[in-house]
């Protein structure tokens, strides 16, 4: 895959599949102005479109589908209002457990381009549903992405793990700002992931104001720019 060109704030990815701009309903932004800067920064980096995450997990983030597609069309109204051309949908980070599980066999879901699960698990070990999780998934014909899957101890120093879940048909999606995190296991394991070409979909992650302009600057780190030589993206087929 041919390495863009790139000039500053410049970045060939045009869609977002993760962050968390729904006010007040996860750990993300806490009102619709917070959501707004953020929208036009995004705007301004040339994105067109952002499909944000909240957090569905149990009892902690008991996000149901209503609420979030309330919050949603909120955010709709006030982008157009404030003239934000960006379009954006929802589709929440599924944590991994028994609520989940639920969900998917009652039907109660919201993939992203009507047939991705953006989910994630905890991060000290292994969770003993996967393996019926993703048989779950995958018989209701959508298809698995794990998020910020270099953040996971128990799949650190093992490439083969990796693997197996790339050969069980998950897709990879990273966050950018992994490039900078506070653990060197995770860094070290991002480019692992990026150099056997494993990344699928590429994530801002943003939670917060200070997190896109930190994001900004990622997008000018030679890491970023590696991301392109051995992978190929999928965030521009959801336009």
């Amino acid at each position: 895959m041919t390495l863009p060109f790139f000039s500053k704030f410049e970045n060939p990815i045009k869609a977002d599949i993760h962050s968390h701009l729904l006010p007040n309903i996860d750990d993300g932004v806490k009102t619709i102005e917070e959501t707004l800067i953020i929208a036009r920064r995004f705007e301004a980096l040339g994105y067109t479109k952002l499909i944000t995450t909240p957090h569905v997990m149990g009892d902690v983030y008991c996000n149901e589908t209503d609420t979030i597609l309330q919050s949603l069309e909120m955010v709709r109204d006030a982008f157009e209002r404030e003239n934000i051309s960006l379009e954006i949908t929802a589709s929440p980070e599924y944590y991994l457990d028994e609520h989940f599980l639920n969900l998917l066999k009652s039907g109660t879901l919201l993939p992203f381009s009507e047939r991705y699960l953006l989910f994630e698990t905890g991060y000290q070990s292994r969770p003993m549903i996967l393996g019926e999780a993703l048989f779950e998934i995958q018989s209701k014909g959508y298809i698995p992405v794990l998020a910020h899957p270099e953040r996971y101890l128990y799949l650190h120093d093992d490439i083969e793990q990796y693997l197996e879940l790339k050969s069980l048909g998950v897709l990879f999606q990273i966050n950018v700002k992994s490039l900078k995190s506070h653990a060197p296991a995770v860094i070290k394991n991002l480019h692992k992931i990026i150099e056997h070409g494993l990344v699928d979909f590429i994530g801002s992650d943003v939670h917060r104001i200070k997190e896109i302009h930190d994001f900004e600057k990622l997008l000018q780190h030679k890491g970023y720019r590696n991301i392109f030589k051995k992978n190929r993206l999928l965030n521009n087929t959801l336009i």
